[in-house]
């Protein structure tokens, strides 16, 4: 095998690495993964509170009948947040530190309009910031779903 040849492979092994370590699951991604697929019609009367940046509302099973599509984790429901414009992030609300740490599955509640914090470990996160916590014991993210804003459906999945 010639140098060029050995480079080249090295440089194929290497992507390959990296591109499967990069579809792993992160480890501070601690809350298991439950189905979660539904649309919210902003036009609509009650999600109307997401036509402005830094708004945000809880989404649950009993929302608007979508039943287990919007539970998230254990039935404790989905925050949906409006950073910009165009811009939307979706959380489960079990706390992560808790359920990694102590076994508990604690609802989170919005404070501020910007922060979710966690009643049982104090845990303070940023929602304009991915879930990252900011205050607090935890040093686990919140569970992000995927967001897609056409300009008046939002869709929160994760698939």
């Amino acid at each position: 095998m010639t140098s060029g040849s050995k480079i080249i492979l090295f440089f194929i092994a290497a992507s390959l690495g990296f591109s499967s370590s990069s579809c792993k699951k992160s480890k501070y991604d601690v809350i298991p993964t439950v189905f979660v697929n539904f649309t919210l019609n902003l036009n609509d009367p009650q999600f109307m509170v997401l036509l402005s940046p830094f708004t945000y509302l809880y989404v649950d099973k009993n929302t608007n009948n979508y039943g287990q599509n919007s539970a998230g984790y254990d039935d404790n429901g989905i925050i949906v947040f409006r950073y910009t414009e165009d811009e939307f992030f979706a959380y489960d609300r079990t706390c992560p530190y808790d359920y990694k740490e102590n076994n508990k599955s604690i609802r989170l509640n919005v404070v501020d309009d910007i922060y979710a914090v966690c009643p049982q470990c104090s845990s303070k996160y940023a929602l304009s910031a991915g879930g990252t916590p900011v205050k607090g014991v935890s040093r686990y993210p919140l569970k992000n779903y995927r967001t897609y804003f056409d300009g008046l459906y939002l869709t929160v999945s994760n698939y």
